[in-house]
């Protein structure tokens, strides 16, 4: 029987793994957390998800097939699960966008939910806690068009009631 001696008794203690054959410790994770590095490098491809791949590898000190791999061991796992199009200010800037919180009829959000996610105009809903169960982002090109949403977003069955309020400027999004 291999004897692991102090460092293995150490590396037990820490939740470390031992592997003899190679001398490498590896730390165990407990679900899928990320890795510091993994999570710097979801980090840059939020800023610039198309960054070139030896680009990302410099700034992180990797191989460039390293980054490879991790790129696509999180789009395995599920961590990454799509790429984005951020548009420019002027891009977006005949838009009118609102936020809406929204209060439910009790156990009713989830029917809440599916409404408002056939109205295109809602960009995201999330559910929240507090005053309020769900806050909902919309977008449209014009003020009556908004108003006409807002309504329809109040009509949606099981909603109880809600109160908006008009985006001025975004001052940063990441």
């Amino acid at each position: 029987m291999l004897s692991l001696g102090a460092a293995g008794e150490t590396a037990k203690r820490r939740n470390l793994h031992f592997l003899p054959t190679n001398r490498r410790v590896i730390r165990r994770f407990a679900g899928n957390a990320m890795r510091d590095t993994d999570e710097r490098l979801v980090a840059l491809l939020r800023a610039n998800a198309r960054e070139p791949t030896a680009s990302l590898a410099r700034k992180l000190g990797l191989a460039r097939s390293t980054v490879q791999e991790r790129i696509a061991r999180l789009e395995r796992q599920g961590t990454i699960k799509g790429y984005t199009v951020r548009l420019s200010d002027e891009a977006t800037a005949g838009k009118l966008r609102a936020v809406v919180m929204i209060s439910t009829d009790p156990k009713r959000a989830d029917r809440v939910a599916i409404e408002l996610n056939k109205m295109l105009e809602v960009r995201s809903l999330s559910a929240v806690a507090g005053t309020f169960d769900l806050i909902a982002t919309v977008e449209t090109d014009t003020p009556a068009r908004i108003d006409q949403l807002l309504d329809r977003i109040g009509r949606a069955n099981g909603v109880a009631r809600t109160v908006s309020s008009i985006v001025l400027s975004e001052k940063f999004s990441r």
